[in-house]
């Protein structure tokens, strides 16, 4: 039986690890051909041996839109088009209000903001008509996190981007949708928060335990396939109902 995304060209920004690596993993186990991006290029090659002959790596880093550029070429040369865009490519770091600084501002924006604008605008180029474009989203973006103060109003651009890009977009079909994560089991999560701090965001879900990478990755494939055919603009939280409660 053929998979929802049989045929299917997609790209994964910061495929190499956590929800990205997951999500890519879902997309070729659904039938497709995906590109992951990632800046580190051991991790990154070593992500693309476990998706196998389905996935092809491209170093690059998506606060440069000349990275991007050459992502795009390199699809194009390939592929002739991308389908499905997931724009996961995503930092985060815990700096109190009142000890922010202008590089942790640039850096977070740079990444989270400009990254996900140019990883979408870049695609509409090479994308068909009816194609899809999936942003990482975050429950930051609807909680007082603190010393997330930064990081939380990034994800809350990447949240009304999905509701002007749909309008944008409206006349050639394309859905743009956001997938907004939880406390997630990732490299990441475990970088950013302390034991205490984690147990904290664990004690917030109702369901009681840390979300596993798979579990938002496979929200993202269903935004991504024909299954989600009427869902644009949206925002679908996979938190274990910490935002919800």
């Amino acid at each position: 039986m053929p998979g929802k995304l049989e045929g299917k060209v997609a790209l994964v920004t910061g495929g190499s690890t956590g929800i990205g690596l997951a999500t890519a993993r879902q997309f070729v186990a659904e039938g497709a051909h995906v590109y992951i991006t990632g800046r580190r290029q051991p991790e990154l090659d070593a992500a693309a041996a476990s998706l196998g002959s389905h996935a092809t790596a491209i170093q690059g880093d998506v606060a440069k839109p000349a990275d991007l550029d050459r992502v795009y070429a390199q699809i194009a040369q390939e592929r002739g088009r991308v389908d499905i865009v997931f724009a996961n490519a995503g930092i985060g770091e815990l700096v109190p209000f009142g000890s922010i600084t202008e590089e942790h501002f640039d850096n977070t924006f740079a990444v989270n903001v400009k990254g996900v604008v140019f990883t979408a605008q870049k695609a509409l180029p090479l994308m068909p008509d009816g194609g899809t474009i999936i942003l990482n989203g975050s429950i930051a973006s609807v909680k007082g996190t603190p010393a997330s103060s930064i990081y939380s109003a990034t994800k809350a651009a990447v949240r009304s981007f999905a509701r002007t890009w749909t309008t944008d977009l409206k006349d050639r079909g394309i859905r743009v949708n956001v997938v907004s994560p939880g406390p997630i089991d990732t490299p990441g999560v475990h970088e950013v928060f302390v034991p205490e701090q984690l147990k904290a965001e664990v004690s917030a879900t109702t369901i009681g335990r840390l979300g596993r990478p798979e579990e938002p990755a496979k929200t993202v494939a269903f935004l991504a396939s024909d299954d989600a055919s009427f869902i644009t603009g949206a925002e679908l939280f996979v938190d274990g109902g910490a935002a919800q409660v």
